[in-house]
């Protein structure tokens, strides 16, 4: 098979097909043909099961789903499965970056992934439909952390236990490491101790409170979630977003990644012992974070965005005044941000600590500042581009390195550009309404009349990576199935590879490199 010949469906960031236009394979040829199409270098968006129907019944067989992305050609693939009630084909022994994905189908589900190489629960939740994987039933608790963990035997082998509970004000996670000395030979995460039910909370929406869950999924991540959101809406419901709302929404979304990327170099500063650059970039985060609370009055982006638009416009009074302080933001970025290029001991420390090479990279899936970081030109604003990125793209920051000198040098190149293109946009922000329809005076979330029995699916480059919402649709245009994939989902893993053969001590900072979200992989 070629990337010309592939028979799953093609569509575009933020397409909609009918559900009878998603091609249907057997489960065995489903995967067959997933393993061919990552070994072509497509990589998996979104793997999930659906029981397909009224989205009041969960009643029938779960069908499989697949999303492929195809960078190369700016384009997705859809495909789906029908499935015996019981089990399917694993496909996650010879593509490492679906491993998760079959987890959560078989806690979600109850389907077991014939093969799969360490089955285990992802959340630690009951099955949606009786039984879960394991055979037990939905009264049967499934705790965090209470599960078989990956042992390295030796007499001299040892085992240290972090978390979940840890000692600053952070969300809980389990790390497991099994150590020779200082030495880490393996470490496995186990996650999953504040599951909220996301996913299920949106299952017969969009309702009123569909968006708030949205902008709350990933706290950090307010504005790219309910950007794909909004987007994935307004292609079931046939609505065009106009100029004006795509530029100050592409402003709000570069500045979320400016605020987190400033904290994430300050915080990879402090756990170098650097306090320069850590105590500037904590306070210039704020700063970038009062711009979005400028734009919209709230520091995360919240109460922004609406399907069809934004709710707020941008007069001309806050754009001179943003365009004055992002000015302040540029100087002192980059005066705390130099500092640290110019420390030697900080570059040392950086340089050669937690590397991911490319090829793994490749095949973990891995997303976002991580994956450029290795040598992949790996970034939705150019690859799937949509919106204001369609016209005015942003270049692709990458490093050869793979290593926490590299993610930190991708970062600090967004930095730069993700400023540049802001100015841009607020020198020429196009006129017009921000809201399709009756320009901003309602106030209602709900959004009739999405196309029935259809799948839509939408992406945006977030600051950690790739955002995949996937939405099917039941006859009244309901939602069916909502399934959530946050970048923190494909680069958890990443970050258990890259501590192999290093220092235990090189932990904090690996992590803070990756700076992974909980809450967005516990949907």
């Amino acid at each position: 098979m070629t990337r010309e010949d592939i028979p799953f469906a093609s569509l575009s960031n933020g397409g909609v097909l009918p559900l009878d236009r998603v091609p249907s394979f057997s489960a065995e040829d489903l995967g067959r043909m997933a393993r061919e199409c990552i070994g072509l270098g497509l990589r998996v968006s979104a793997y999930f099961g659906a029981i397909v129907g009224d989205a009041k019944d969960s009643a029938g067989s779960p069908e499989l789903f697949i999303v492929l992305a195809d960078d190369e050609r700016s384009r997705l693939l859809a495909a789906r499965a029908p499935t015996d009630g019981t089990s399917f084909p694993s496909i996650a022994a010879d593509c490492p970056q679906a491993q998760l994905f079959e987890r959560e189908i078989a806690e979600q589900f109850g389907l077991v992934p014939e093969g799969h190489p360490w089955l285990k629960p992802v959340r630690y939740v009951e099955s949606w439909t009786g039984r879960d994987a394991w055979g037990r039933d939905r009264d049967a608790p499934i705790l965090p952390g209470v599960g078989d963990f990956y042992r390295v035997e030796g007499e001299q082998v040892h085992e240290v236990a972090v978390g979940p509970v840890h000692a600053g004000v952070i969300e809980p996670g389990h790390f497991r490491f099994q150590c020779h000395g200082e030495r880490v030979m393996h470490l496995e995460i186990a996650l999953g101790y504040q599951h909220r039910g996301v996913e299920e909370a949106l299952v017969g929406g969009p309702g009123k409170r569909s968006l708030h869950y949205l902008e709350t999924v990933a706290g950090d991540t307010s504005v790219a979630h309910a950007s794909t959101y909004c987007q994935l809406l307004e292609a079931l419901g046939k609505r065009n977003r106009p100029a004006r709302a795509q530029a100050i929404g592409a402003i709000a979304l570069e500045l979320e990644r400016l605020a987190c990327h400033i904290g994430d170099l300050g915080a990879i500063a402090g756990d170098t012992g650097f306090l320069p650059t850590s105590s500037y970039c904590g306070r210039i985060r704020g700063d970038f974070l009062n711009l979005t609370a400028l734009i919209c009055g709230n520091r995360f982006g919240r109460n922004l965005l609406a399907p069809g638009g934004l709710w707020l416009d941008l007069e001309a009074s806050r754009a001179a005044e943003l365009e004055k302080r992002i000015a302040i933001g540029e100087r002192d970025a980059k005066g705390a941000i130099d500092l640290m290029w110019e420390s030697q001991s900080v570059l040392a420390r950086l340089e050669g600590t937690g590397v991911l090479p490319r090829d793994e990279a490749i095949e973990l899936g891995v997303v976002g500042p991580a994956a450029r970081a290795s040598g992949l030109s790996r970034d939705l604003r150019f690859d799937q581009s949509s919106g204001m990125y369609r016209l005015a793209q942003i270049p692709v920051s990458t490093s050869e390195t793979g290593d926490v000198l590299g993610r930190t040098f991708v970062r600090s190149l967004e930095i730069q550009r993700s400023i540049e293109f802001i100015k841009e946009q607020l020198e020429c922000l196009p006129g017009g309404p921000v809201l399709d329809g009756d320009g901003g005076s309602s106030r209602s979330h709900h959004a009739p009349g999405l196309a029935p029995y259809s799948l839509a699916v939408a992406l945006n480059e977030a600051w950690r990576g790739e955002v995949c919402h996937v939405a099917i649709t039941d006859g009244e245009g309901a939602f069916v199935r909502y399934k959530i994939v946050d970048p923190s989902f494909h680069n958890w893993p990443a970050l258990a590879y890259v501590l192999r053969d290093q220092e235990i001590s090189d932990f904090p900072l690996c992590n803070k490199s990756f700076n992974l979200s909980y809450c967005g992989h516990d949907l």
